[in-house]
């Protein structure tokens, strides 16, 4: 599932979660979305600017939507997920046995794991962590490398806890 598709498939309080957080901690990146995206309609990021917060999210979220700003949606999702949910990225990056730079960052990516160990990873992650933010980040992880972990893709397409259209919502 590409970027602008999870941005399709995130609830409404999903998405108001991740403009928060943007907002909050992490302002650069929400004000760096809001000016690529209103440069790309032609419009002056005062004018999204000014937009009372709620319906300012709005816009971003239904833009980020869109297939045209897939490079502006992937970017969004990595602030959010290595800002808001870095624990959780390195807890299944650690279980899998992949190397990163303890921030959730990897250079390699290995051959897939084994099943087992991948099914109980994800069973961890979805007991200890909210399951739209699990699914997000599964996506948006398959989405880099779909054919090093095909697997990890299969059980994304069968397993109903990790639909994005299925999830309930994301509280922070």
């Amino acid at each position: 599932m590409q970027a602008h598709e999870i941005f399709q498939h995130l609830s409404p309080a999903g998405s108001a979660a991740l403009f928060e957080h943007l907002y909050t901690d992490d302002r650069p990146a929400y004000r760096a979305a809001a000016q690529i995206l209103a440069a790309r309609r032609k419009l002056r990021p005062v004018f999204v600017e000014r937009k009372p917060r709620p319906e300012r999210d709005q816009w971003l979220h239904e833009a980020l939507s869109r297939k045209t700003n897939e490079d502006a949606a992937l970017e969004v999702l990595q602030a959010w997920l290595l800002g808001a949910h870095r624990p959780m990225i390195c807890a299944f990056l650690d279980e899998m046995g992949v190397h990163h730079d303890g921030k959730g960052l990897i250079d390699n990516l290995p051959d897939q794991p084994p099943e087992a160990k991948l099914n109980g990873a994800i069973d961890h992650l979805l007991e200890q962590n909210n399951p739209e933010v699990v699914a997000v980040y599964l996506h948006l992880f398959e989405y880099m490398e779909p054919e090093r972990w095909p697997r990890l893709s299969a059980l994304l397409q069968a397993d109903s806890r990790l639909s994005l259209s299925a999830q309930p919502a994301v509280t922070e």
